[in-house]
Parts: structure tokens; C-alpha cells; sequence
């Protein structure tokens, strides 16, 4: 298993509006080969948030950060000013998972 992840700070007053872009945005990861799970984080923090996707495999991110999905996936840009810096990438790949019976509803 692999976990590529953004982290992004989001200038104040403006988390509705980065919220709402993730929430109308157009994926293309379902269906992507290999591709597991994505979810947009929100931190304790103040304006601090992290994309995490899970993947089954580094080769299987990797080809989706060739693919032309990917291509139109990172084209659409956020709005000027929503974000107080560059996002942070950080990827990961598991030593120990283990795996529950939770069904994950977002709200």
C-alpha cells in the first residue's frame, strides 16, 4: 500500500471556499488502476487541510502522475489568494495496515 499526500494551509476566512472547490471538482481517480481511496482532511489546526489518497501499490501513483487523467485532474486551478502558500507533498508507503469493518460517511 501507498499514500501520497498534499498538505495545504488556506488563507483565513477562505476555508468554505477551498472546501467547495474539492466538493465540485471533477475526479478522475475512480476506475484508475491500483487507485484505493481518497479523502480531503481537515486539521485541528486553523486553515490547515490534507488531500490523502491511498494507492495499492507506488507504481500504480506513479502511473496515474503520467496519465492524462492526472494531466486534467491538476489543471484546474485554485482561486487567487485562497491558499497561503505552496501545498507540501509528502508519500508514504505502509510497513504495518491493518483493516476494519467501518463503513466512513463524510459530513
Amino acid at each position: 500500500m501507498f499514500i501520497a499526500m498534499n498538505q495545504f494551509s488556506v488563507s483565513p476566512g477562505r476555508e468554505s471556499e477551498f472546501e467547495e472547490g474539492w466538493r465540485t471538482r471533477e475526479s478522475y481517480l475512480s476506475g484508475f488502476e491500483g487507485f484505493v481511496h481518497f479523502s480531503l482532511l481537515k486539521s485541528d489546526e486553523a486553515g490547515e487541510y490534507v488531500s490523502h489518497t491511498i494507492w495499492r501499490s507506488r507504481e500504480d501513483f506513479l502511473q496515474w502522475t503520467q496519465s492524462e487523467a492526472f494531466k486534467k485532474a491538476h489543471s484546474v486551478r485554485t482561486a487567487e489568494g485562497v491558499l497561503a502558500g505552496h501545498p507540501r507533498a509528502r508519500f508514504f508507503d505502509a510497513v504495518v495496515a491493518e483493516k476494519g469493518n467501518l463503513a466512513v460517511l463524510a459530513g
